[in-house]
């Protein structure tokens, strides 16, 4: 069952790139991700209001919302800064750069969980997990090596750093989920994280974007934005509640998700026509043999 939720939460998860795309062109970061959180908030919501008004059948579901003591607080706090980091970095690159570039680097971030894992949590890697981690890192190496000709170095191009940085603030994330899966409910940290996000984002959005707004690329609202928070908030509902089920793993349900890759790569190709398709499909490809060798160690 697990297995299909990972399945389920790519399907949105790569969609969601999509609306991500769409609402970043020629507009403002900040308020889009601060409206999108907003928007996430406002889907969450009534699931807190319910949980709290004490209906015996809704307290027995999958989406009731528990009451936290401080000491968790703290923790889902936390998780909140770690994802909007990751956030704000993958926004401004997604924004600056091809979706058929910036989403299969995105795409490596399992690769980087497991590697973080290694460290942090002393696991070892099999002969699979390691050629896994091996092609993805080729295939990496690679996509850094062909943006030298369109611009897109370390050197020349701050977006190309910025989408490495949400990468592997990203994969830290990951690492964080797998450790507050064990320890909180999940309805609770995705609830309470996103409300604190949208605190932090409000926050964000009145000291720095908005005095200075009339420098910087204008704001225009687009339904699309309402549709990152419907697709986020059901990929990551989906994900979370596949963690707490027996027998999951982080390793996989994160390489599963990372495979919705493909959807905004296709939409690169057939809609928005982005250029040098075949260095950038074979490395694609690459990174998704590394998860499916990632996947099959995992097993």
């Amino acid at each position: 069952m697990w297995l299909i939720l990972g399945f389920v939460s790519a399907i949105f998860l790569g969609t969601y790139d999509i609306f991500k795309k769409t609402s970043l062109q020629n507009n403002a970061v900040i308020p889009v991700l601060f409206l999108s959180v907003v928007a996430s908030s406002i889907l969450l919501l009534p699931f807190l209001i319910v949980s709290h008004l004490g209906i015996k059948p809704f307290e027995d579901s999958i989406f009731y919302v528990p009451v936290v003591d401080f000491h968790t607080h703290i923790f889902i706090f936390t998780k909140a800064i770690i994802v909007l980091s990751s956030w704000l970095f993958a926004y401004f690159g997604v924004k600056h750069l091809p979706i058929t570039i910036a989403s299969p680097i995105k795409a490596t971030q399992p690769i980087w969980t497991v590697v973080g894992a290694m460290f942090f949590f002393g696991e070892r890697l099999n002969l699979y997990q390691s050629i896994g981690v091996g092609i993805t890192l080729i295939s990496f190496f690679l996509f850094s090596f062909n943006g030298k000709k369109e611009n897109l170095s370390f050197r020349t191009n701050k977006w190309f750093v910025f989408i490495v940085l949400a990468t592997l603030t990203g994969a830290i994330s990951g690492l964080y989920d797998k450790y507050l899966m064990k320890q909180f409910d999940h309805m609770a940290v995705q609830v309470y994280y996103t409300f604190y996000q949208c605190l932090i984002m409000a926050i964000i959005t009145l000291t720095l974007w908005y005095p200075t707004r009339k420098k910087s690329t204008p704001f225009q609202f687009r339904w699309s934005i309402v549709l990152i928070s419907v697709f986020l908030v059901t990929a990551d509902f989906v994900y979370f509640y596949g963690l707490t089920l027996p027998g999951s793993m982080i390793s996989i349900m994160s390489t599963i998700r990372r495979a919705g890759v493909v959807i905004p790569f296709i939409y690169g190709v057939i809609v928005l026509k982005d250029g040098n398709l075949k260095n950038r499909g074979l490395y694609l490809l690459e990174v998704l043999a590394g998860m499916f060798f990632l996947y099959l160690g995992s097993k």
